[in-house]
């Protein structure tokens, strides 16, 4: 049995006997009164069951090929022979496609369980140019958002007089949202003749794009003790209303320096609810982070460390050129990429992610 192999049936069985262990637990009646311990068993159960039925109808494949060797080996009528060899193929042949979907779901397991996400669009240099290409990848996000059948909701805005965005943070939800949109944390860059350019020059400009799976609350514990809230007048526009309430509401969480403000809404308590929001995806993925520098350094450097400095992608319109960094991908379908059209790039980016991590089990 090869390495990889070992490897793979190794963590399967991790995964097989935890989840007997959930099972066994919640069928304790002292857990299951008690809904603080019985709520995170439950969604951890949720998460390995089908990739523990999947190992289980994978092993009974794996039984199947055993038994028609050992029939192959020990039979001497020769027409029990044909049918042991024929199902030998068929089930080897199954054994091989099924070990290939285990692998996938395994190293994907972490990203295809967030459904909902955090998305920060902001303009980076390039003036007024720049705030029109935040627009323009907001609007290819919404829209290949709109494709997937996912939620989209305006967490804050903060639009410019040209009518582009200079910062713009989304809630995104949906079935494989993280697993989707995870690469295109970074720097993009875009090169085009700005509306404002009467010489026809082509100018560059960028915007940084954050992706972070927003956490459910039983995923993340923050201690109210560990962040510490100022309340202040909202300012800008808004009416006489809002700069008259201390709605204005920021939040710093001490441990590890993150600080969120929020003052979208005149009510404090939704500026509050909406800032705790970022503030759980923005610590969550803080110190999922540094799990992931510790457990798979190599992938990291390949794929990327997702930081908005990193420049990750080229967008430009004159070539109707889209050059995707990472991976060396260079699609000349730059009109249907910025209408919504994402797949062509995420699958390629999902497939040599899932082939780096598979390297690495």
């Amino acid at each position: 049995m090869s390495k990889k192999k070992d490897t793979l049936f190794s963590k399967l069985d991790e995964l097989e006997d935890r989840y007997h262990q959930i099972t066994e637990q919640i069928s304790d009646p002292e857990i299951a009164a008690d809904a603080s311990r019985l709520v995170p068993l439950t969604k951890e159960q949720g998460k390995l069951k089908g990739i523990v039925e999947q190992y289980g109808e994978y092993k009974g494949v794996l039984q199947g090929i055993e038994d028609s060797k050992e029939i192959l080996e020990n039979e001497r009528d020769q027409q029990m022979c044909q049918l042991a060899e024929t199902e030998l193929s068929e089930l080897s042949e199954k054994a091989e496609k099924m070990e290939q979907q285990l692998i996938h779901n395994l190293v994907m397991a972490d990203e295809k369980q967030v459904n909902s996400v955090i998305m920060e669009i902001r303009a980076g240099t390039g003036g007024d140019e720049a705030s029109l290409f935040a627009r323009d990848l907001y609007n290819m996000y919404t829209r290949y958002a709109e494709s997937k059948k996912w939620k989209t909701e305006t967490i804050s805005f903060a639009p410019t007089e040209m009518g582009g965005i200079r910062e713009i943070i989304l809630g995104i939800k949906g079935a494989d949202a993280f697993s989707q949109l995870a690469y295109e944390s970074g720097g993009h860059r875009v090169q085009r003749v700005p509306q404002t350019e009467s010489q026809g020059r082509v100018h560059t400009s960028a915007a940084t794009i954050v992706v972070l799976p927003e956490p459910e609350e039983i995923d993340i514990e923050i201690s109210p003790n560990d962040v510490e809230e100022h309340v202040s007048r909202s300012s800008g526009p808004g009416g006489q209303s809002v700069n008259k309430l201390n709605s204005a509401v920021k939040l710093e969480h001490k441990p590890t320096g993150i600080t969120v403000s929020m003052q979208d809404e005149k009510s404090q308590h939704k500026n509050r609810s909406k800032a705790w929001r970022i503030l759980r995806s923005r610590v969550y993925e803080y110190f999922e982070s540094q799990k992931r520098q510790q457990r798979d350094s190599q992938r990291k450097n390949m794929m990327g460390s997702g930081d908005r400095s990193q420049k990750i992608r080229t967008y430009n319109f004159p070539q109707n050129r889209l050059t995707d960094h990472r991976i060396n991908l260079t699609l000349y379908s730059l009109d249907k990429i910025i209408a919504g059209d994402l797949s062509e790039v995420t699958e390629a980016l999902r497939k040599y992610d899932i082939e780096q991590r598979i390297k690495d089990l």
